[in-house]
């Protein structure tokens, strides 16, 4: 009887797409089929050759982009070279996940789909197109395209005799368990907490731990907005970057946060432990050192500050002790529960952390083991660079606005590594911040003599900052901005700095202060009024023109 294997591999830019990916894995460990669960990026497309059944999971970003964990593979697979009939063993099913209110609504799983028949695969069902906009979010297409699914891979891969597909009422055994170590054991070196340089250029699995040497709010103490403009070193780290790249951070959660947590669930933060797999073939997540506390693990790992999903209720649902808490969360988890959840848990903007404060039966039940399963890792965020290692050598500064909003819950709503970036003191001793580069999506012009238009409203404006950086260190004129704000004297980033360039001739700004009298006025009524200037750029100067919100 052929092996009844099966390989999920997801390209997830936010974790929806990861999300789904597990929960059909899970699904699969149900029939007992042996599954992988990866990254596209993380699996070697060479081996997809002796792949029998692969499930594709993946998401849309921007304007019919990949997501980040799956542009290797998307670059392999479009090889014009590969030949036709190379995936005719292939079994395969693709399911996508976007958003119809863009125009390349779902791009990458159509054109996946139909790559992987050009290259020989059979699909097992139509390309699934889950949606956003769809009231019950994508689970409307995903739900109904798993039965068939499963129908499918039944018919091709039977249960072995004498099983029966475990019912969803029996919880599955989590991916690791915590083996707590003896109190008396030494403590883990302190270079595991702290990212050390890199030999090779850093990146998420091995940032640099950059040093923060300022952090100076750049809005009016008056103003409702927290604006910083933050400076790190990033001498010896081999970080390179040009105009409009992209630096990604890794935030951290908040002391009170970790402390009620750990109250919540009755966890011991200074406890260390390692992690075991349950099942052969699982790797250990790669950014948790070995052995570690339950201090960094809820301080570093899980993401107790994010909006949790409908999966997160379904295994809490398995823990519950008590009746009325149980049904809630069964209720949540249900194809019928999910507009009551959303109005729980995404209007409100409700955190994970808050979602087990209203469940404490089940929270003070829930087994160490399964945190890993139950809680998705923080993700990085991205932010762009506002500066020139041109004008600032070894050095990179961000534009950061501090999230913070009203929902109808008390507490108003923090982002969570803006939040924990404001909150940084360099004056405080020696504190240091995990980062990395990615190349951005902007791309400046090579030659000297072409007018770059930029319009950056708020801290739209910090990539354009990096440009006119580089661009003045380069001797180059024609730099044409356009930034907005509502208050000259409130929020005006980096006034002084333009009003230099200006005198010196460097630099045409326009600005657009939209509170600054009766009559509201914003970027595009300056660039309407400027019309003829920016026609005659473009038509004879074949200028460029920039804009980020």
């Amino acid at each position: 009887m052929a092996e009844r294997r099966l390989l999920v591999l997801f390209g997830s830019q936010t974790g929806t797409a990861q999300d789904t990916a597990e929960r059909i894995g899970r699904e699969a460990k149900r029939r007992h089929l042996r599954c992988r669960v990866e990254a596209l990026d993380g699996c070697d497309v060479a081996n997809l050759i002796h792949e029998p059944l692969v499930v594709f999971v993946c998401a849309t970003t921007g304007q019919g982009d990949p997501p980040d964990n799956m542009k290797m593979f998307w670059r392999f697979l479009l090889r014009k070279n590969l030949p036709a009939g190379s995936l005719c063993q292939l079994d395969y099913a693709v399911l996508g996940l976007g958003d119809s209110s863009y125009p390349k609504f779902n791009f990458i799983a159509k054109k996946l789909h139909k790559r992987l028949l050009q290259l020989g695969g059979n699909p097992l069902l139509p390309v699934a197109l889950g949606d956003d906009q769809h009231d019950l979010g994508p689970d409307a297409v995903i739900d109904p395209w798993l039965v068939a699914l499963w129908d499918k891979i039944l018919a091709l891969y039977p249960l072995p005799p004498g099983l029966e597909i475990i019912s969803p009422n029996v919880c599955l055994p989590p991916r690791y368990r915590l083996h707590y170590l003896p109190e008396d054991t030494a403590p883990p070196g302190s270079e595991l907490l702290q990212p050390a340089a890199a030999r090779a250029a850093p990146c998420e699995l091995r940032p640099f731990a950059a040093r923060l040497l300022s952090n100076q709010r750049v809005t009016a103490q008056s103003h409702f907005q927290d604006v910083r403009l933050i400076e790190f070193d990033i001498a010896g780290s081999g970080i390179t970057f040009s105009a409009g790249d992209v630096v990604m951070i890794q935030p951290r959660n908040c002391p009170e946060d970790v402390q009620q947590f750990c109250k919540l669930l009755r966890l011991e933060p200074h406890r260390r432990f390692v992690l075991e797999p349950t099942e052969p073939g699982t790797s250990l997540p790669p950014l948790l050192p070995q052995p570690c506390t339950i201090q960094y693990l809820v301080t570093h790992y899980l993401d107790i500050s994010c909006v949790p999903r409908r999966s997160f209720f379904e295994l809490l649902a398995f823990f519950s002790t008590n009746e009325l808490e149980r049904e809630k969360l069964q209720e949540f988890s249900s194809a019928q529960g999910q507009e009551e959840l959303y109005s729980y848990c995404n209007r409100p903007r409700r955190t994970t952390l808050e979602a087990l404060w209203d469940f404490p039966h089940t929270t003070c039940a829930i087994p160490a083991d399964y945190l890993l399963d139950l809680i998705p890792r923080i993700r990085p965020r991205a932010f762009s660079i506002a500066s020139s290692m041109l004008a600032h050598p070894e050095r990179m500064q961000i534009l950061v606005a501090v999230v913070r909003y009203k929902t109808r819950l008390s507490k108003p709503r923090r982002g969570l590594c803006s939040t924990w970036l404001a909150s940084l003191n360099p004056e405080q001793g020696d504190v240091r911040v995990p980062l990395w580069v990615k190349k951005g999506g902007m791309k400046f012009p090579a030659d000297p003599a072409t007018p770059v238009i930029m319009i950056g409203p708020g801290t739209g404006v910090a990539p354009f900052r990096a440009a006119i950086q580089e661009r003045v260190a380069l001797g180059r004129r024609g730099n044409c901005l356009f930034f907005g704000c509502r208050y000259k004297s409130k929020d005006f980033y980096c006034q002084a700095e333009w009003e230099e360039l200006v005198t010196k001739g460097f630099l045409t700004l326009f600005t657009a202060f939209s509170r600054d009298q009766e009559e509201k006025v914003y970027v595009q009524h300056r660039i309407r009024e400027n019309g003829r200037l920016l026609w005659e750029l473009l038509s004879s100067g074949n200028a460029h023109v920039y804009l980020a919100g």
